[in-house]
């Protein structure tokens, strides 16, 4: 038996008028003549970003849901070369103190995926900061909210640089500069064109980071694993995480864009993964990565109602004997 709980990605399609993720572009910013007025302009959007996500929980509470992936565009510009003397998180300090009030009265699993410019395994330097820098900011919003940043954020390892071997070891490498306090924040995600599952597997266990098994990517990138000889691995390498095991799920969109994801998910698809992995953990948490959001989750739920030994717990979770 595992219960299963569901999560979405940063926006809903049920909510108007509710994105975390409205932005100024840098020619926008400078084609305001006062900068200190464009930076104002700046922390105004990042402000309604966070009252949306606020939004966002509140929905999420409404409709029984634990698991939300927060957008990673809250602050627009925040690691512009051009605004490395903005502080922004003193502006935001009303709006983070709400969502940690809210967070406290009804607790939820809340993490990131920052996009793919951070790179850890990259051989620029001044990629390498910019990544780092990136990963601060997401450690500051977490604080902000009072959130444990803990396994946080989920990234991919990086380019494959044409030579794989080289660029998972430099990957360790470069994961000696990086904070423990960023350190710690990290899971690795396999991913659908490079690194397979066996790939990322190496850097979690060396490294002791929490790897997140993207079935959909697996199912893209596999070099002929069979994931299921892999899967206590994958469960080993979040023995010493105060969280439980989370994992990535979609479906393609077509065979001929595979590696694009649909709408919704195809039912049958994650039961089949989920049928392999039932009574291995006790739960698990699994990220819907789908067009449609919340609602790709509501119809999953909806999917699974009646279907052989799965048991309903609440509006995103169920139990599968």
């Amino acid at each position: 038996m595992t219960i299963v709980r569901l999560g979405y990605v940063a926006m809903s399609v049920e909510l108007q008028n509710c994105s975390p993720s409205k932005t100024m572009t840098f020619t926008q910013f400078e084609q305001l003549k006062d900068r200190e007025a464009a930076i104002r302009k700046l922390e105004r959007i990042a402000t309604t970003n966070l009252e949306n996500c606020l939004r966002l929980l509140k929905h999420n509470t409404a409709n029984e849901i634990h698991f939300f992936r927060l957008s990673s565009r809250l602050i627009p510009l925040a690691n512009h070369e051009e605004l490395s003397d903005w502080d922004y998180f003193t502006p935001l300090k009303k709006p983070l103190n709400k969502l940690a009030d809210y967070i406290h009265a009804h607790p939820s699993r809340i993490d990131f995926h920052p996009d793919h410019f951070v790179v850890l395994n990259t051989h620029q330097k001044d990629t390498l900061k910019n990544s780092i820098q990136t990963l601060s900011m997401h450690k500051g919003l977490l604080k902000g909210m009072d959130i444990d940043p803990e396994h946080r954020c989920v990234i991919h390892v990086g380019g494959g640089y044409e030579d794989k071997e080289k660029a998972l070891e430099s990957f360790i490498y470069n994961w000696a500069y990086i904070p423990q306090s960023i350190q710690q924040m990290i899971m690795l995600e396999n991913d659908d064109t490079t690194f397979t599952m066996n790939e990322t597997l190496y850097l979690c266990e060396k490294l002791g980071i929490p790897m997140v098994f993207d079935y959909h990517h697996h199912l893209a990138n596999h070099e002929e694993e069979d994931w299921e000889k892999h899967w206590e691995r994958v469960i080993s390498t979040w023995s010493q995480s105060k969280l439980p095991i989370k994992m990535h799920i979609s479906s393609p969109r077509s065979e001929k864009e595979f590696r694009a994801h649909a709408n919704y998910v195809d039912p049958d698809l994650f039961l089949g993964f989920l049928d392999r992995i039932k009574g291995s953990i006790p739960e698990i948490y699994c990220m819907i990565e789908a067009k449609q959001k919340d609602a790709a989750l509501f119809q999953l739920m909806d999917d699974m109602q009646g279907r052989e030994g799965v048991t309903i717990i609440d509006k995103s979770s169920f139990e599968i004997r």
